[in-house]
């Protein structure tokens, strides 16, 4: 079995800063790709910033500049430093990881339960 664990949400002023992190625990060979996702109500979810193991970052278009992702691989651990919060950031955020547990077998996708983000204006 493999839990993903996100933390670090909570309820913040516009401009302020909060840090989100990740930790992917239990029966892990390897994790090839882990990212930060995010589900405003009513709206999809989408992609907020994404690393792969060998370190190619990806960010989406409205939190350039203000987000940082970063990952550990040695404690299967991702971070999100977000600066500068907006209203609009307010979502619950998720973290998933792909993840195999044995040496030349298939990544599967695990996601956390994840975590309420609400910037006040």
């Amino acid at each position: 079995q493999v839990q993903v664990v996100e933390s670090g949400g909570g309820l913040v002023q516009a401009g302020g800063s909060l840090r989100l992190s990740c930790a992917a625990s239990g029966s892990i060979f390897s994790i090839n790709f882990m990212g930060w996702y995010r589900q405003a109500p009513g709206k999809q979810r989408e992609v907020v910033a994404t690393v792969t193991s060998g370190g190619r970052l990806n960010y989406a278009d409205s939190v350039k500049g203000r987000f940082t992702i970063s990952r550990d691989n040695a404690k299967n651990t991702l971070y999100l430093p977000m600066n500068s919060l907006k209203p609009e950031d307010t979502a619950v955020y998720y973290c998933a990881a792909d993840v195999t547990i044995r040496d030349y077998g298939p990544h599967y996708r695990y996601w956390g339960q994840g975590t309420q983000v609400t910037v006040s204006s």
